[in-house]
């Protein structure tokens, strides 16, 4: 039996900035699915997960449409690794997950890494990038979202006490010390409870979106393009706004990263905020509901506030003294009984370890 772990990953700030080639700072979380997998000499992967009945059969010959719902993302792995040369055993996968599905927390990468990784553990080691092309591949093309690397890589770099700043044109990942709790700062992760879907239209309508404002500019990538460089030419208006967020996005990131290395969590949480109202304005990614927790937080005594996610649902990360997180909790808690929404789920959350295997005893 091989075991293979993989986390859920919050994103501090950086959001749709990966397909743009340009800069995001994750963190992987606490929360991971794990991958116990049998093998045996059959031309099937039988696959059960904790959340449903029953199992799911996957051919190894399988191709992109033969499956659908969470399994696909299973047999995304199995077609992906097969098409970029690597052997794949069949047998008996278990899965098992603490992370919460729908609630942009990248359950689904979870899935796919802590898969490649028991699937491949017995054959020759797959390095990092490699591992998060792969996944990255089952998803785009075979599950049919169209994501970007962000969540691959958190996954498979994450450690404890660092976030991660990625540079999605040169695909590198550097560690930035994030240890808020050493100054007296929580960063709570607060769950409105309203379905994030990555597949969704919406998504692909930004990357598009993008891509039409970068051929605008006549660049590569929105990546090649500062903050104070001029979008006129950018001929569609809410093309312009799109890449008005991906441009100052990316500049949040660096000036975040800055803040985070001096311990000034005050200004950090400006960022935040600054990134929530990107989000909302240009990039129209935010609801009413999750502008209403992070609304709230804030006006408590957060430092900030901001969706992280792809959008439409999810959940907000919140940077809080650490003596302010109970009133903090409760004024949200609050503010969406009054707006008559779903009560959230608050917890207080922190950098963990990215995938790897699971040792027993």
């Amino acid at each position: 039996m091989i075991s293979w772990a993989a986390p859920g990953r919050i994103n501090l700030i950086g959001e749709h900035t990966d397909y743009n080639l340009g800069f995001a700072l994750p963190i992987a979380l606490p929360e991971r699915t794990i991958a116990r997998f049998a093998p045996a000499d059959t031309d099937v992967l039988t696959v059960h997960s904790d959340h449903l009945d029953g199992a799911v059969d996957i051919r190894l010959d399988t191709r992109p449409g033969d499956v659908e719902g969470w399994a696909a993302y299973v047999a995304g792995v199995v077609w992906a690794l097969r098409a970029a040369g690597h052997p794949v055993t069949g047998g008996t996968l278990r899965l098992t997950s603490t992370v919460l599905i729908g609630a942009g927390l990248s359950s689904s990468a979870a899935l796919e890494c802590a898969t490649l990784g028991a699937l491949t553990a017995s054959g020759p080691e797959l390095d990092r990038i490699t591992s998060a092309r792969i996944a990255q591949r089952a998803e785009n093309e075979y599950v049919g979202a169209p994501t970007g690397l962000l969540d691959q890589l958190s996954s498979l770099f994450g450690e404890p006490r660092r976030a991660l700043l990625i540079d999605f044109r040169d695909v590198t990942v550097e560690p930035v010390p994030f240890d808020p709790e050493a100054a007296g700062v929580t960063l709570l992760v607060i769950n409105s409870h309203a379905v994030h879907e990555h597949a969704g239209g919406e998504y692909a309508a930004r990357r598009t979106s993008c891509e039409r404002a970068a051929r605008d500019l006549g660049v590569a990538s929105l990546r090649e393009v500062c903050a104070d460089d001029s979008l006129d030419p950018v001929r569609d208006p809410v093309d312009a706004r799109r890449a008005r967020h991906i441009v100052t996005e990316n500049a949040r990131v660096h000036d975040f990263v800055a803040a985070v290395r001096a311990s000034d969590f005050a200004a950090a949480g400006r960022l935040m905020t600054e990134s929530h109202a990107s989000m909302r304005d240009d990039f129209e990614i935010t609801t009413p509901h999750l502008d209403a927790i992070a609304a709230s937080a804030v006006a408590a005594g957060a430092f900030g506030a901001r969706m992280t996610g792809g959008g439409f649902g999810g959940c907000v990360i919140v940077l809080v003294p650490t003596d302010r997180a109970g009133s903090v909790t409760d004024a949200v808690e609050v503010a969406m009984r009054d707006g008559g929404y779903r009560a959230p789920t608050v917890t207080a959350t922190h950098a963990a370890a990215g995938a790897g295997r699971v040792r027993t005893a």
